[in-house]
C-alpha cells in the first residue's frame, strides 16, 4: 500500500509541477499583454504634476462628465504620476467595482488616520482581514432583517421632529439635523439626545472638525511622504506630530465616552435596543467586544466619514459636512415646495391608505409606492455625493481594450449616471412618476438611484437599508401632516424656488425658505398626541 502511494506521488508530482509552470507562464503572458494595452483616453497633462491644474475645484463631476462625452465611458488622468480612472457610465461601475470587486475594494489613505486616532474607521481602512472583520460585525446589526428592531426608535424620533416642525417651522434645517443625530445616537448606543446642543451631538461635531483639519489636502507633508510619520515630535519640521497628539484625545472621546455610557446603562439594567446591545449579546471574547465598540463608533460618526475621503480631491469643501440623509431631506423640502401637484398626489395616497388617525410607518411602505418613488427621486434629482468614494485597483486589469494599472484611483461619476437619459428622460425635472408603472406600482426596470447613491461592490454603504427606511418614514410622516409651499412675494404670488446645490464633493441645497403649515386641525392634533405618547 505504501509502495502504491509512493508510486502515485511520483506520478502526480511532475504533473503538478508542469501545471504550475504553465499557469505561471500563462499569467506572465496575460500580464505582458495587458501592459502593452493603452491607458484609457484623456487629456494630456504636464510633466510630474499631470492633470492637477486641469481639474476644477468646483463642479468637478460636470467637468469629468464632459471628458467622458469627449473621450468615452472610461477616461484617465494623471495626478502626480498616479493614474485616475473615471468611470462615466453606471455599467462600467458595476462591471469593475462590483463584478471585479476583489481587486477594486481597497482605499489609499495617508498615515494621518492612525496618527490622529482614526484607525478604527471602516471607511478609511485598507481592504484586508481587519476591514472584513469589522464590516462583518457592522453587517450583523445593519442588514435588512436586523434594522427592523430599530423602527420604534426611528418612529419615536420622527414624532418629536414633527412637533418641533409644528412649533418652529422656520428652523426646519436645524430640526432635521437634530432628528438625524438623535436617530443615529440612539441606534448606535441607546442614548437619549437632550436638546439641540446635546453633548453627544457636540462630541460628534468636535470630532468631525478634527477630522476635517487632519485630512485637509496638502496641510501636512506626511500625506505626501508617509515615511515622515516615524520622526520624533521634537525633530525640526515635526510639528504635525504635536498637532496630532492634541487631536488624539478628542478622537478617543468619541470612541470611548458614549461606549462607556452605554456599558454603564447595560450594567444597571437599562438596555434599550441598539447596535451596542445587538453586538454585545454575541460578544464572547475581548476581540469581539473591541470590534463591537468600533462598529458602534462608526455608526455614531454617521455618514460623514467616507465623504471626507473624497475631500482629498477637492480642498474647497466646507469644514462642516452634512450627513447625506440630512441633505436629501433638504432636497425633499425644496422639491415639494415647488411641486404642489406631486404633494397633492402623495397626500391623497396617504389619506387613502393610512387614514387621519395615525402616522405612517414602514409597515405601510408596500401600499405607498408613490411615497417610495418620491424618496428615490430625491436621491436622484440632486446628487448628495456627485462622485463616489474612490476605489484603488490592487492589481493591473483590462476593460474594453484599455489598461488599468495597479494602484490606480478609480472613481464612479454618480452625478453623470443620475443624468443619463437612457434611464432618466428629462433628468432636470423632479418627476417621481418615472419610477412607476402605469398601474401605479414601482417599475423594477428603472435604475434605482440607491444603487449609485450608496456606493458599489464590497465598499457599499453598510447602512444603506437603514438610511432608506429613515428617509421613507420621515418623508411619509411630513407629507401626512404638513403642507409645504414656496414663500410668497410682496404681491402674494409664490416665489419660484431655484434650488442651487453647493459646490464641492458633498453637494446639498443652499439655504432656502419655504412655508410649512399643518394640513388641518386634525393633523395638528395628531402631531401633538403622538409627541406626548
Amino acid at each position: 500500500m505504501e509502495l502504491a502511494s509512493d508510486s502515485l506521488s511520483l506520478t502526480v508530482r511532475p504533473v503538478l509541477i508542469v501545471f504550475c509552470l504553465l499557469a505561471f507562464l500563462w499569467t506572465r503572458r496575460l500580464s505582458a499583454k495587458n501592459s502593452r494595452l493603452p491607458l484609457p483616453p484623456g487629456p494630456s497633462g504636464l510633466p510630474v504634476i499631470g492633470n492637477v491644474l486641469d481639474i476644477p475645484l468646483e463642479d468637478m463631476e460636470v467637468y469629468l462628465h464632459g471628458l467622458s462625452v469627449k473621450y468615452g465611458e472610461i477616461i484617465s488622468l494623471k495626478i502626480f504620476g498616479t493614474p485616475m480612472i473615471v468611470l462615466g457610465t453606471h455599467e462600467a461601475a458595476v462591471e469593475l467595482l462590483e463584478k471585479r470587486s476583489s481587486i477594486y475594494s481597497d482605499r489609499n489613505m495617508t498615515p494621518t488616520a492612525e496618527l490622529a486616532g482614526f484607525d478604527w474607521l471602516i471607511g478609511m481602512m485598507r481592504y484586508g482581514a481587519r476591514w472584513r472583520k469589522l464590516r462583518g460585525v457592522f453587517h450583523r446589526c445593519m442588514n435588512p432583517n436586523a434594522i427592523v428592531q430599530y423602527r420604534p426608535i426611528q418612529e419615536t424620533e420622527v414624532k418629536k421632529y414633527l412637533l418641533r416642525l409644528l412649533e418652529d417651522p422656520v428652523k426646519f434645517y436645524e430640526h432635521g439635523r437634530h432628528l438625524i443625530g438623535a436617530i443615529i445616537i440612539r441606534v448606535s448606543y441607546g442614548l437619549e439626545v437632550i436638546g439641540g446642543n446635546d453633548k453627544y451631538i457636540k462630541l460628534a461635531e468636535d470630532t468631525m472638525e478634527c477630522f476635517n483639519t487632519v485630512f485637509q489636502p496638502g496641510r501636512y507633508l506626511v500625506q505626501t511622504f508617509p515615511s515622515l510619520r516615524h520622526i520624533p515630535s521634537w525633530f525640526p519640521g515635526a510639528g504635525f506630530r504635536r498637532e496630532f497628539a492634541a487631536w488624539f484625545p478628542v478622537v478617543r472621546k468619541l470612541h470611548e465616552v458614549p461606549w462607556e455610557a452605554a456599558m454603564t446603562a447595560r450594567r444597571e439594567g437599562h438596555v434599550p435596543r441598539s447596535i451596542v446591545t445587538t453586538l454585545m449579546d454575541r460578544a464572547e471574547v475581548w476581540e469581539d467586544e473591541e470590534a463591537a465598540q468600533a462598529a458602534a463608533a462608526n455608526a455614531y460618526m454617521g455618514e460623514k466619514v467616507p465623504l471626507v475621503i473624497l475631500w482629498h480631491l477637492s480642498p474647497s469643501m466646507s469644514s462642516k459636512l452634512p450627513e447625506p440623509t440630512l441633505s436629501t431631506l433638504q432636497t425633499f423640502f425644496a422639491a415639494l415646495a415647488s411641486n404642489p401637484r406631486i404633494q397633492k398626489r402623495a397626500q391623497d395616497a396617504l389619506d387613502s391608505m393610512v387614514g387621519s388617525d395615525r402616522l405612517p410607518t414602514m409597515e405601510d411602505q408596500p401600499d405607498l409606492p408613490y411615497i417610495t418613488a418620491i424618496a428615490k427621486e430625491c436621491l436622484r434629482w440632486r446628487s448628495v455625493v456627485p462622485l463616489a468614494v474612490p476605489h484603488i485597483a490592487t492589481q493591473e486589469d483590462e476593460y474594453k481594450g484599455y489598461r488599468i494599472p495597479a494602484g490606480s484611483v478609480v472613481i464612479a461619476n454618480t452625478w453623470a449616471y443620475s443624468r443619463d437619459t437612457r434611464y432618466y428622460p428629462d433628468p432636470e425635472t423632479f418627476q417621481p412618476e418615472r419610477f412607476l408603472l402605469e398601474s401605479g406600482e414601482l417599475n423594477p426596470d428603472v435604475l434605482d438611484p440607491a444603487e449609485m447613491a450608496f456606493g458599489y461592490g464590497r465598499r457599499i454603504c453598510p447602512g444603506r437599508h437603514f438610511a432608506e427606511a429613515s428617509l421613507f418614514t420621515i418623508i411619509a410622516s411630513v407629507l401626512h401632516t404638513f403642507d409645504i409651499s414656496a414663500p410668497l412675494d410682496k404681491d402674494g404670488n409664490p416665489v419660484k424656488l431655484d434650488v442651487k446645490m453647493t459646490n464641492g464633493v458633498v453637494s446639498y441645497p443652499e439655504p432656502f425658505a419655504c412655508t410649512i403649515r399643518p394640513r388641518s386641525a386634525t393633523a395638528e392634533a395628531l402631531i401633538r398626541a403622538n409627541a406626548s405618547a
